[in-house]
């Protein structure tokens, strides 16, 4: 009997319409430009893609008394709406929710591109723009799903809820999203099924992601002229001989751990450089200070705190014996004894996050795993030291997150972005197999 209602569910439920999640995908695409998230210059406007997903569900909402579907549309801040929509199960406390969708996008230069990146254009199975991977495709897809719902109304036991979300990544606004959703007791109720995080690719669980760590290196030396190196502190020398000691001390204290390789982690705990400045000057001038920024990106299963506090410790003790550190030629010096002077290190964070390890033993995990085997034909799960904001707070604060998404990771955030027309449909039946499980 349990197999039947299974079998019911997909039937009534079918395969994605892609000429319906296609228009509605080019509608969003078309929004692209207004909703890139790069502050404070870029700001997005989710509600432009708000409306949109408006349009397709309100005719089945309880709104306009055509159907079954309770919508809720929450606004923090102008023009960055978040939307919940719920198809009501007949059983209280057996909830099913995807939830991740968010409704901006990175920034893109047309002129990088090979074609549009704020339309829609279709190459074969490509469907090309910005946001079509990361992650307005989910957008329309999950749209697609809760359309469907609400126009075939199958007698469903689990109550199903998707959550759009405006996204504050970047930003230094925050309670604009989730957090404020889960402040205001408005996503309380999804702790009592499994929430699927839909915000990554390759149509495989991802069960791991890292912590992430800004830092910046302040190194202050002593300008003078480079043909009297003698009586300078180079702080391009002492930045780069000091974040040796550094990395070489984090990759010795926080080495890969023994749960990577059971998660899949493509890399362990990194500690590297991305950015350095200096304030500018002649080719003949050592410069008197400069900055080096970096990140740390941290698996789950090491403490954000802790490896904080040992970078502190690292630079504290560079300081401390900025004479025993390895200099660069004769004349190279960090320490000027008859000028009274000392290179320096100042070391400061910008806000961190930590990292998330889904539980692999939870029915959500299990769940999704059958059904991508289903579906794609073989699953295998993975993990990267990329960062998803805001999932680990949901799992302290009780949720059995699970992430996976239908996108390509080879164009995730990169130019000339695009999705596969076939990925997203069997995405579409990944998430109706999720749905036949759990009714049974």
């Amino acid at each position: 009997m349990a197999m039947d209602c299974a079998d019911n569910v997909k039937e009534t439920l079918g395969s994605l319409n892609k000429e319906s999640f296609v228009g509605l995908l080019s509608k969003l695409i078309g929004e692209s430009k207004y909703l890139q998230n790069n502050p404070p210059e870029l700001i997005p406007e989710e509600e432009r893609v708000v409306k949109h997903v408006l349009d397709v569900l309100l005719p089945y909402s309880t709104t306009n008394g055509g159907g079954p579907l309770l919508i809720n549309h929450v606004t923090y801040f102008p023009r960055r709406g978040n939307l919940i929509v719920e198809y009501p199960g007949t059983l209280p406390g057996k909830i099913i929710s995807f939830v991740g969708m968010h409704m901006d996008v990175v920034t893109a230069n047309p002129n990088d591109w090979e074609f549009d990146p704020f339309s829609l254009s279709i190459d074969g199975e490509k469907l090309r723009g910005r946001g079509t991977t990361d992650c307005l495709g989910h957008v329309a897809l999950v749209t697609e799903l809760m359309r469907k719902l609400g126009e075939t109304k199958p007698k469903l036991r689990s109550t199903v809820v998707a959550v759009f979300i405006a996204n504050e990544e970047n930003s230094a606004i925050t309670g604009v999203g989730v957090d404020a959703l889960v402040k205001d007791g408005l996503l309380n109720k999804l702790k009592e099924g499994p929430l699927f995080w839909i915000d990554t690719a390759d149509k495989q669980p991802c069960v791991g992601t890292g912590g992430m760590i800004p830092w910046k290196l302040h190194v202050t030396g002593k300008l003078f002229h480079s043909g009297l190196a003698h009586k300078a502190i180079n702080p391009l020398e002492l930045a780069m001989e000091a974040l040796k000691q550094i990395q070489t001390r984090f990759y010795r204290d926080f080495p890969p751990h023994p749960q990577e390789q059971v998660y899949g982690f493509a890399t362990p705990s990194t500690m590297k450089p991305t950015q350095w400045n200096y304030p500018g000057g002649g080719i003949n001038q050592i410069p008197a200070e400069c900055t080096v920024s970096g990140d740390v990106r941290l698996t789950p299963f090491y403490n954000v705190a802790d490896v904080m506090k040992k970078l502190q410790e690292y630079v504290d003790d560079i300081n401390e014996n900025m004479e025993k550190l390895d200099t660069r030629g004769p004349v190279s010096k960090y320490v000027l004894p008859d000028e009274n002077l000392r290179g320096s290190l100042t070391l400061t964070f910008d806000e961190a996050m930590s990292g998330v390890a889904c539980d692999l033993d939870s029915r959500g995990f299990h769940v999704l795993c059958k059904a991508t085997e289903e579906v794609v034909g073989h699953v295998k799960p993975y993990s990267i030291t990329g960062s998803l904001p805001l999932i680990r707070e949901l799992q302290d604060e009780g949720f059995d997150v699970q992430t996976a998404g239908y996108g390509l990771m080879a164009t995730y955030h990169a130019k000339n972005e695009y999705c596969l027309l076939h990925d997203m449909c069997q995405g579409y039946q990944v998430f109706v197999s999720i749905i036949s499980q759990l009714e049974d």
